[in-house]
């Protein structure tokens, strides 16, 4: 799952040798002109967010269609199959297979503290996961719960919230984000989340510790989302790739506690939430038991193992054909849910991200009207972001094309579709020669970058892009900049807080026939030159020397000319 606040994208022809918006063809039949179609993109992410999809979930008829659908448009653009390789030919599609988690009915949890038991609602109180490490019944009774802060462990921080306390058999109780979230400075670089903040981490070490579960305090600014979007997301089945001991990666029990009912819960074993959490900010701070509160819940679970699949274009290269160029986006939503007090079930996803999975189109149908690149492009539209990023984790755990060749890959997860913008960002704070080419690129079209003004919210560890960043290939997420040409940062970040309120992985995300689309075939523009650029070129942008991705990608030197 991720979560951004969404910024208006840039649009709109700004540089004298972009290629005009013309009106498209009316079929998506070749032949396509060659111009990033607007109106095209408007009826990809039509369709693709449209009901008949179901939401686009993994392992259901929505990916039937999406697959196919996405298949049929590579072929009309003229890519090659760049999928498995069955009977010596590739195939359209990459096999994902993946273990499917769902809980069964609705399930609820009790503590009791103090003499008195307090029932807790699935969705109203606490979000609890379906399980991940193999069981099929989530089983605790009485299990004792204890506050650990933000559940950290960096020895090169001399950081150690757990200070030797035993969890087996117990619930951890942490904060969401890093210690240095509120107080703005410390020892994990002030507001920009680092990894120990993402709650992946936090589930991961619980796991480490031998805890029976772990839930996380919801609070929406350093969650940087709402309870709407745990309650809509953590409730849904859930997927992880396939493992040999999933306990080893995932403790027994995985949710979110509101913090309304955290701050009770802790008044309640007379403790103060608040100081605690200005103590977990400190070295100082020591794990706590809540009194003598327990925690008990008890519920089925379905397992069962799917395959789902990523689609895969590409262009081959016509001299250095081994050689690779990443477009990727992920065609998968949330599917579908109960309805809400209007009777829609279908979370639609229109811009998260049939809008990335529209954009790969375009980029295609644009480079199949160019002369061959002299390295290979790929187009990879993934499975699973919204369970995990499991798509393009299997993708670079299982790599079609390899990494060590992979000279860059750039991420297209939603973009905006209304009209121009003077700016882009990008996720996260990462150093990587890549983004300096973007910069670059994106003057020709007298459009400037803006850092990532919300690090705290830790963006770059939460798409598709962060599976290559992980194993060293240069990676970057584009972002549609906040600047509008018309209305300037006042309307791009009303629209942003808008979408975050009222749209963002909830049912209403839904493809409008207002939305020009003029601002996204713009910035697809910039995103096209600026893949060509790389894919005709000799050279094999890196990680600055002070990324941590560096020493992984240079492992591999010797592999590139």
């Amino acid at each position: 799952m991720k979560h951004l606040i969404l910024c208006a994208l840039i649009g709109m022809v700004g540089a004298a040798n972009a290629a005009p918006l013309v009106p498209p063809s009316a079929t998506f039949a070749p032949p396509f002109i060659a111009a990033l179609s607007p109106k095209r993109l408007s009826e990809d992410v039509r369709i693709l967010s449209s009901n008949t999809y179901e939401g686009r979930a993994p392992a259901t008829g929505g990916e039937n269609r999406s697959v196919g659908y996405l298949i049929t448009q590579m072929g009309h653009a003229g890519l090659q199959p760049g999928g498995d390789v069955h009977n010596g030919k590739r195939g359209w599609t990459q096999a994902v297979p993946l273990l499917r988690s769902e809980n069964v009915g609705t399930p609820q949890a009790t503590i009791s503290l103090a003499g008195t038991q307090q029932t807790l609602t699935q969705g109203q109180e606490i979000v609890m996961r379906a399980t991940l490490n193999g069981s099929g019944t989530v089983a605790i009774d009485n299990a004792p719960i204890v506050f650990v802060g933000y559940g950290v462990n960096a020895p090169e921080r001399q950081w150690d919230d757990f200070k030797g306390v035993d969890l087996h058999g117990k619930i951890a109780l942490v904060l969401i984000n890093d210690p240095d979230f509120e107080t703005g400075s410390g020892d994990f670089g002030g507001r920009e989340m680092t990894y120990y903040g993402r709650w992946t981490y936090k589930f991961e070490e619980a796991a480490r510790r031998g805890a029976k579960g772990m839930l996380i305090v919801h609070e929406t600014a350093p969650a940087s989302y709402g309870w709407d979007s745990v309650r809509n997301t953590d409730t849904l089945p859930r997927f992880d790739i396939v493992r040999t001991n999933p306990a080893a990666a995932h403790p027994l029990l995985e949710g979110w506690i509101h913090r309304d009912t955290a701050v009770a819960l802790f008044q309640r074993a007379g403790l103060d939430f608040e100081a605690l959490k200005r103590t977990a900010q400190t070295r100082a701070f020591q794990p706590i038991e809540l009194g003598d509160a327990r925690f008990s819940t008890q519920y089925a679970v379905n397992l069962s193992t799917i395959t789902s699949q990523n689609v895969v274009g590409r262009i081959e290269g016509h001299l250095y054909p081994d050689e690779s160029v990443v477009y990727v986006a992920h065609w998968d939503h949330l599917g579908t849910g109960a309805p809400d007090a209007k009777g829609d079930y279908i979370f639609n996803g229109a811009l998260d991200n049939a809008s990335g999975a529209a954009s790969l189109l375009e980029l295609a149908r644009q480079f199949s009207h160019g002369p061959l690149p002299k390295r290979s492009v790929v187009f990879l539209v993934v499975t699973a972001e919204e369970r995990g990023l499991l798509g393009s984790e299997y993708y670079v755990a299982n790599p079609l094309y390899p990494l060590a060749k992979t000279a860059g890959v750039i991420n297209v997860d939603i973009l905006d579709p209304h009209g121009p913008a003077h700016n882009f960002t990008s996720a996260g704070n990462a150093k990587l020669e890549l983004l300096d080419d973007l910069k670059a690129t994106a003057r020709r079209w007298n459009v400037r970058f803006t850092p990532d003004p919300h690090l705290e919210a830790g963006r770059f560890f939460r798409s598709d892009h962060f599976s290559f960043a992980k194993r060293g290939v240069p990676a970057l997420w584009f972002q549609s900049g906040n600047d509008w040409y018309d209305g300037g940062t006042a309307a791009g970040d009303a629209e942003a807080a808008d979408y975050n309120a009222h749209r963002y992985h909830q049912r209403s995300d839904e493809w409008q026939a207002s939305w020009p689309f003029t601002g996204m075939a713009r910035d697809l523009q910039i995103l096209h030159q600026f893949g060509r650029d790389l894919a005709n070129s000799r050279r094999w942008p890196n990680w600055n020397m002070d990324s941590e991705f560096r020493a992984i990608r240079d492992e591999t030197a010797s592999q590139r000319n």
